[in-house]
């Protein structure tokens, strides 16, 4: 049996969970998956991955570029709540531009992918949409995603589906989800965190604020999460045959990292 327990200590972000499932992959697969990755067929957008350390820790930290440029709405610890990924205005003449969930879909489905991926993909933009849904008091149709920050999320999303394809892990734990503390600025104003939709996205699940002020859970992190895990706890007493860090972007004065384990008994 083939396990994967993914360490929620300081927070999830999409960029976090692809760096971490990333460095599980041998050099073949990690080819493998930046090709995949970037032959999705969606337009000026590139998956970039770099090695960070951070504290001593060593692990590998994900860029999504946009037309060449970075973008960070949905980067951990960002100061713009639970519209980072989806609401958030943006800089550049055409991210005015929205995408309903049937656009996501559509856009989804053009994807060069599986169809589990795909499956999978939609059924955690399913869970996006209808936490903000719930946050914003419409229906899920009238959910709207700004263009370059809906690409953003597409991407980190269809990355985390690609990686769980290729490891064909068995179960997946997870321990409890540090969700950090404060409040957030986003584009309705001043939140606490987590932010609304994020709370609603982790409702029911084990979470705690821990020690560090920000936003250490995203949106994108908290579906992907919700979707992907079979058990919360701690980590089992077997010794993990693999270990992976995806880096945050914040820097927190700790190791602010996502680890994935993957156990084989």
């Amino acid at each position: 049996m083939k396990t994967l327990y993914l360490d929620l200590s300081m927070g999830a972000a999409g960029d976090m969970i692809t760096g971490a499932l990333y460095e599980l992959l041998d050099e073949a697969g990690k080819k493998e998956f930046l090709e995949k990755i970037n032959g999705l067929g969606l337009h000026g957008v590139e998956v970039c991955v770099k090695n960070k350390t951070k504290c001593g820790v060593s692990g590998t930290e994900v860029d999504v570029l946009i037309h060449g440029h970075i973008e960070d709405e949905d980067h951990h610890g960002h100061h713009h709540g639970h519209d980072s990924e989806h609401h958030h205005e943006h800089r550049h003449e055409h991210h005015h531009e929205h995408h309903s969930m049937d656009d996501i879909g559509r856009i989804i489905d053009s994807l060069c992918v599986s169809d589990t991926v795909k499956i999978k993909a939609k059924e955690v933009y399913e869970v996006i949409a209808g936490a903000e849904s719930k946050a914003h008091g419409v229906p899920v149709t009238e959910v709207h995603f700004h263009e370059v920050g809906a690409m953003d999320a597409v991407a980190d999303v269809t990355a985390v589906c690609i990686l769980m394809e290729m490891l064909a892990v068995d179960k997946v734990y997870s321990s409890p989800i540090c969700v950090g503390y404060g409040t957030v600025e986003c584009a309705h104003g001043i939140m606490p965190v987590p932010a609304p939709a994020t709370a609603n996205i982790l409702e029911g699940l084990p979470t705690y604020p821990g020690d560090t002020e920000g936003e250490m859970c995203t949106p994108t992190g908290a579906a992907l999460i919700r979707s992907f895990t079979d058990e919360f706890g701690p980590i089992s007493e077997e010794r993990p045959n693999r270990i992976g860090h995806g880096m945050g972007k914040r820097d927190y004065g700790v190791s602010s990292a996502l680890s994935a384990f993957i156990m084989e008994s």
